[in-house]
Formats: structure tokens, sequence, C-alpha cells
């Protein structure tokens, strides 16, 4: 009961507050909004063209969601949302069961208050649903990392086949770390394979079907390998891109990495097993060309459990706590500077004013560190969470209304929404062609092509303005 109101905070509160954001989003919702009115829940379409970038389980979701009555922002928001609320609650259940009460409180409080995970939960984006499946599957196959006890190998398996509906053939791939010598057989006996196939093969399937080399081309060949030797598709970046992100990820409990570093950790298979799938994953995704950040948002399970079983061995950990207790001040910085990051790159953000509100993130260290020196370690990781919804509610209120107005196309179309017909577009940067549109219902003409007499124009930075 403690956690709800985190929860509502930080997943729930002011979820709609922005509008749609980056150019992701808004694609994702207008394929999963076209998959709702025209009930062809096969063939992904944008503006009435294939568009074979991700898979389909993400556009269910958000076509579910549309056919609920849910509205433009929340039909793509709220599933993901809901999805990574469910991803902890299982989390939860599976670590309990595998590491004890103690663990299976501090890696969840870890996990849904680390920097990224709360993020990605709060956008229409295939990577919370493609985690959560994955994420599962694997720690499913705990029992058998520790005894080879295969009952809930099936289960593991079908979440696998969810997590390539999510996000293509990546969650293959990452699941390396359970390739295990001469136990390999267990994982290719039929009643393990069927719930695989059953789940991920039947839409790969009909897709062809209806669209045939069009969709293995842009599918497969350029969405799936393009992606690991290719820097075409402009994400290319140096080998050593994920050790910052990495470390931004998991903020506020950035510190606690540097506990995952003791060798007392792994004492047994399924420690090892978790420090496997941490660093598999990080390395996959440092040697591809195209590296994005959310890419590593499947390793984060992994490192939130391990950070907890860490503190659960810990005896005094009040100092790694207090540590992380700092680093709350990172939340009325980003709500100063997010918009401005958000739209011309964190360089080019301005310095942040200091505010009386960042001595409550000394506050909480000190708070931390106390209740830890009096035993009451699960009190201080409460606390420090505290801190992160308190920490999120003022980013959502004072950054959301800025990034709507600066960042979001809707700010934009409000201005335009009783002209529609009479719209175009110039040279603007991407993320505005596909929020515009998103809104718009359409895709909207060049204003080089089809001038008309309201013209959306590039502004200073990245900006976009009305012109009449």
């Amino acid at each position: 009961m403690v956690a709800l109101p985190l929860v509502y905070l930080i997943y729930f509160f002011h979820l709609t507050a922005a509008g749609m954001l980056g150019p992701d989003e808004p694609r994702y919702a207008a394929i999963g909004r076209e998959m709702a009115r025209s009930g062809d829940w096969i063939t992904p379409r944008l503006w009435g063209s294939g568009w074979f970038e991700k898979p389909a389980l993400l556009y269910w979701m958000t076509a579910s969601a549309s056919r609920l009555g849910l509205d433009t922002e929340l039909a793509p928001r709220l599933p993901v949302a809901i999805t990574a609320v469910g991803f902890l609650l299982f989390y939860w259940w599976i670590l309990r069961r595998e590491f004890g009460c103690r663990v299976a409180w501090f890696a969840p409080l870890i996990l849904g208050t680390s920097g990224m995970w709360i993020g990605f939960s709060q956008v229409g984006v295939t990577d919370i649903p493609m985690t959560a499946c994955f994420s599962a599957a694997m720690l499913l196959a705990l029992p058998w990392i520790a005894k080879r006890d295969r009952r809930a190998m099936p289960a593991s398996a079908a979440l696998f086949g969810l997590a390539v509906l999510a996000k293509g053939l990546g969650p293959v791939a990452l699941a390396a770390p359970l390739v295990r010598g001469r136990h390999i057989p267990d994982w290719l006996k039929p009643r393990v394979l069927l719930p695989f196939f059953v789940v991920a093969l039947p839409w790969y399937v009909l897709c062809y079907l209806r669209n045939g080399w069009a969709f293995i081309h842009d599918f497969f060949v350029l969405h799936t390998f393009g992606r690991l030797a290719s820097t075409a598709l402009a994400h290319g970046q140096p080998w050593w891109y994920y050790l910052p992100i990495t470390a931004a990820a998991f903020m506020p409990w950035t510190p606690l990495l540097v506990l995952l570093a003791r060798r007392s950790l792994y004492c047994d298979p399924r420690r090892q097993f978790l420090a496997a799938w941490l660093i598999f994953t990080l390395v996959f995704f440092s040697i591809m060309r195209n590296k994005l950040p959310g890419y590593i948002l499947p390793a984060l399970p992994a490192a939130a459990a391990l950070a907890g079983i860490a503190l659960d061995d810990l005896r005094a950990a009040r100092g790694w706590l207090a540590a992380c207790g700092i680093l709350l001040v990172v939340f009325p910085i980003a709500a100063q500077v997010l918009p401005s990051a958000f739209l011309n790159g964190l360089s080019h953000a301005p310095r942040p004013a200091f505010q009386p509100l960042w001595l409550a993130a000394p506050a909480v260290a000190l708070l931390a560190w106390l209740l830890d020196g009096r035993g009451l370690r699960l009190a201080a990781v409460l606390a420090i969470a505290g801190g992160v919804s308190a920490g999120i509610a003022e980013v959502k209120i004072l950054a959301a209304p800025e990034l709507d107005h600066s960042v979001s196309a809707r700010g934009l179309w409000r201005q335009i929404e009783g002209r529609p017909a009479e719209v175009c577009l110039g040279n603007l940067k991407r993320d505005w062609i596909y929020g515009l549109d998103y809104y718009a219902g359409r895709a909207l003409p060049s204003c080089d092509e089809t001038p008309e007499p309201v013209q959306i124009l590039p502004a200073a930075g990245d900006g976009a303005v009305v012109v009449r």
C-alpha cells in the first residue's frame, strides 16, 4: 500500500500533460489508430502505405485502447504505462521466490524509480513492451538456471514470442546467456519451442502473405540486419556510447552500479546469469553501428536485480544510499533544462539556476543515512523512491507544459486546428512532421508542392512556427 502513491505519481499522474514527442511516438500512434479504424490488424499502415519498421504488438495495444474510446494521447501511452507497472509486479513476485523478501522490494523500487525505465514508460513506443516480455522470459528461466527445473520453460518461451512481436528478432539474440553447454537441448524440445512459434510466427507469416517482398526487405533487410552493420539510419555512435548512457539510465541509483563489481556477489548460478544478461546486452549493442539510448533498456532489470541483491548482502549501505539520495537533485534540474535539451540538445540547454528545492536532495540523503544506520534499509530505499516520485511530479508539472508548447506538435496544432484543410509544412524536422500529421489525421502537404494559406515553417534551432 505504501508504494501505491509512488506508482500513481510516477506512472499515471499527468500522463498526457505534453503532446506527442519525437518522431516515433506519433508515427506508431498513427499506425495503431489506423488499425483500429480499418479493422486490418495485420498490415501496419502509415497514411495508407505499408510501414514495416516494427512488428505489431504495440500497434495492437494502441488500437485496442482506441477502440475503448481513449483519447489521442492516452490511447498510445496508457497501455505502455500499465505494462511497465505490470512487469514490476511480476518482478517482485519472481524475485521474492528466487532471492527472498528484501531483494523483492529493493530491486523493483530501484528499477521502478530509475530514470530510463520511467522515461520510456511515459511514451507510446516499443521499448517497454519488448523489455517487459523479454525480461519476464529471462526471469522465468531462473529455476532452470539454478536446478534445471523445466516447468516454467514453456511460459518463458511464449514470453520470448511476445518480445519478438514487440520489436523483432533482437530478443532472440539477447537471450544468448541462456545457452549453457550440454543443456541447450532443453530449449529445443517441442513443448518449449511450440509456445514460442504459436505466439510469434502467425503475424509474420500473415504479414508476408499480404505484403510479399516489401515486408521482408523493409523489416528484415533494412530495419533488422541493416542496423547491425550500417549507419545509414543516422544513429551511429562510438563504442563507449553506452557507458555514460547506462550511468544516466540508472539515476538516481547510479552509485549502486559500483557494487556490481564485487566478486563475492556472484556466488550462485542465478546471480552469474543476471550478470551475463547485463554484460551481454551492453556488449551486443555496443558492437552495433547504430545506437540509441533505449536499446539498453533490457539490461536494466538485470542490473536492478543485482543491485537489490548487493544491498541485501551489505552489512552497512548508508554511504551508498546517501550518494543515491544526493543524486535526487537531477530532478529539479531536469525540470528547468528538459524542454530546451529536448529541442536543441543537452549541450545547448541553459545552465540551471539554483533553487532552494535542490536542498531536498541532501535532506533525503541524510534521512537514508540515518535509517540504514538504524537497520531500516527498506525504509531508506523507500525514502529515496519517494524523493524520485516527488521529483517526477515536479518535472511533469513544470516541464510538461513547456514541452507541450515548444517541443510537441500538439501546441502548434491547437493554433490551427480550426483550419486543418488549409495547412502545409515547410522543411521541418521530422519530429514536427510526424506529430502534425498525427494531429491532422492525414499526411499534410509540403508547402513547396502545395502552398496553403497556413504554413508551418522552421524556426530558431529545431523549432517550428505558424505563419498565416
